[in-house]
């Protein structure tokens, strides 16, 4: 869960108030997933790896 705490900060640091909400869901099993909208931007399972902050603020950035 550091991981996501970690980026939900990055996330308010690099849109501060811009969303109408931020979340996030505990699982299991290795997941860590981010969507915007319903629509996946990220998936640690197709990717193996926790993605780098900048990594997933630039894929907001392009979706908004």
């Amino acid at each position: 869960m550091p991981q996501a705490v970690g980026l939900a900060e990055a996330i308010m640091d690099a849109f501060g108030q811009n969303f109408g909400a931020l979340k996030l869901v505990p699982s299991d099993g290795g997941r860590f997933e981010v969507s915007l909208d319903g629509t996946l931007i990220y998936s640690k399972l197709e990717t193996g790896d926790f993605p780098e902050n900048r990594d997933i603020i630039q894929a907001l950035r392009s979706k908004l």
